[in-house]
């Protein structure tokens, strides 16, 4: 009886693994041959590749194809390699694409309170808070944010000179981190976060926890994949969840409960909760005759909470990815360092060595440089959606259900040798305006996503990353370190971004020619912290 038993459960387990093995095969998709209980993605959950990684092999190993089946566990999923089909996916028809791929496909009311935030939020509740949020990203906005970024940017310098003087490797990762969390604690919740001073900021350690991927979390992730919307108790973000709407709640007490005039995001977010209802046109429900829904919605704490979790999630860990890669190439390209130094001497001297808006506008060869690092090395690897209702790509004769996820490469599109020329060289003047052409690499070059899901903060974050670079490579020449390597290693183990294995180890020296007076802010009234 008990063998018996148990060969009707390894039966039951075998079913229910494979159950959705033929949906690629019976839509004439070609894929690798899928392993019962893992399907395509033994690698990630062993530990052995990232997403990211997975995802990018999948796109290099069938070259000839526009789409490429894919199974994530059970569930069917669809790599996309044309640019066409991606812009159907991300702009043309963004009505069946609007949803991001996360884990569990939970309803609405089970998606876990961090969750619920302008990132990852789907649907009529992301409208919503999109058309909230936006004016905290205008130019005007961010032009009064920029003095708190020069601030930081002088704190990284003075930071970055006292690790020089030791004269050991400093991890360009690290350093960086700092900076960017630093200033999203100024610029974003209004507090000093400390990151850049002290190596056990609680906001450095709840960075740490945010792209953690421990085991707890491999759990989590495996367990709402097999069981979707059924376990909507297990939390993949709860250690973070009290702590955030503490904080939150202990900084509108300091401001009795009423925006302060800072114009930073807290004070967006209370100024919304103000308000009360904000509403909208509906992308997820119909009148009878066929026109949208009002949809209404009014903040709470915790819906605060979520979305400084999201300010302080996605902008600390993408820029700080990002510029200590620039620096890393940098360090490999002393030629390119050199035109950077060169460019940013110029501007600064224009403007009585003062790092200020119009100064960073005018570092033409810095962005491009910038820009060229995204293109080799993307922050976030790779992007997904989610199929919302039944839908038909009409080129490819091929139609999905709803639930499908699709995902695409970034990494592997802006290292296509069919869209870049020589993708390995490290060359920022294919961004210059006699090379680049948007419109040809509108598709093939996303390190912000595109179509109505872009990044709201690709110009917070590109200001930054600008400012901060800036910052050192006025003072500062990098070189690699004994135990550099060119070829970063991406950790397996990375999540969201692409974290990389050693950190980004770099030789700092104070260059000769540094101007011996400090950085000036440029004047604009601030208030104090």
């Amino acid at each position: 009886m008990i063998f018996l038993i148990a060969g009707v459960i390894i039966a039951f387990l075998y079913w229910y693994s494979t159950r959705t093995f033929s949906y690629w095969k019976n839509r004439g998709v070609k894929h690798d041959p899928p392993v019962p209980g893992l399907g395509n993605n033994a690698d990630q959950y062993c530990a052995r590749k990232s997403m990211s990684q997975v995802i990018e092999d999948v796109y290099w190993r069938y070259p000839n194809e526009k789409v490429v089946g894919f199974y994530r566990l059970t569930q069917p999923e669809l790599v996309i390699r044309d640019p066409d089909v991606i812009k159907s996916i991300f702009t043309t028809d963004f009505a069946h694409f609007y949803a991001r791929s996360h884990i569990g496909s939970e309803s609405a009311d089970q998606v876990e309170p961090l969750r619920r935030n302008m990132l990852v939020a789907e649907g009529d509740l992301w409208r919503l808070l999109r058309q909230g949020c936006s004016p905290a990203f205008t130019m005007g906005k961010l032009k009064a944010m920029f003095p708190l970024i020069v601030e930081r940017a002088e704190r990284l310098q003075e930071l970055t000179l006292g690790l020089a003087e030791r004269g050991a490797p400093i991890d360009a990762r690290d350093l960086m981190t700092r900076f960017t969390m630093d200033f999203i604690g100024a610029c974003g919740l209004g507090i000093d976060a400390a990151a850049l001073d002290d190596e056990n900021s609680p906001f450095r350690k709840l960075g740490e926890q945010i792209f953690h991927i421990g085991p707890r979390e491999t759990i989590i992730y495996i367990l709402k994949e097999l069981f979707p919307g059924k376990l909507p108790f297990l939390k993949y973000f709860g250690q973070c969840e009290k702590y955030l709407l503490h904080l939150v709640r202990e900084i509108q007490n300091m401001r009795n409960n009423t925006p302060s005039g800072r114009n930073d995001f807290v004070d967006l977010l209370m100024e919304m909760k103000r308000k009360g209802k904000i509403e909208v046109e509906s992308m997820e429900r119909q009148k009878p005759d066929g026109t949208p829904e009002r949809v209404s919605m009014e903040l709470d704490d915790m819906l605060i909470a979520a979305n400084v979790f999201m300010f302080f999630g996605a902008g600390f860990e993408t820029a700080s990815n990002s510029t200590s890669f620039t620096l890393h190439a940098l360090a490999y390209n002393p030629d390119k360092q050199e035109k950077v130094q060169q460019e940013i001497d110029r501007v600064l001297a224009k403007h009585g060595n003062k790092l200020s808006w119009d100064a960073i506008k005018e570092m033409q060869y810095l962005e491009w440089t910038f820009k060229e690092s995204l293109r080799m090395q993307p922050p976030v690897g790779h992007i997904g959606r989610t199929c919302k209702r039944k839908y038909t790509f009409q080129d490819l004769g091929l139609t999905i259900d709803e639930g499908v996820r699709v995902r695409i490469s970034v990494q592997a599109l802006h290292n296509d040798p069919l869209y870049w020329d020589k993708p390995e060289e490290f060359r920022p003047e294919r961004f210059s305006p006699d090379e680049y052409n948007e419109a040809r690499t509108k598709y093939t070059y996303i390190p912000f996503g595109t179509g109505p899901r872009i990044c709201i903060g690709e110009r917070l974050g590109m200001m930054q990353s600008l400012a901060g670079l800036a910052a050192v490579l006025s003072r500062f020449t990098v070189e690699p370190a004994p135990n550099s390597t060119r070829i970063l290693r991406i950790d397996p183990k990375s999540n969201i971004t692409q974290g990389v294995i050693g950190g980004v180890p770099l030789i700092f020296k104070e260059r000769k020619n540094f101007q011996t007076e400090p950085l000036l802010i440029e004047e604009f009234p601030v208030r104090a912290l």
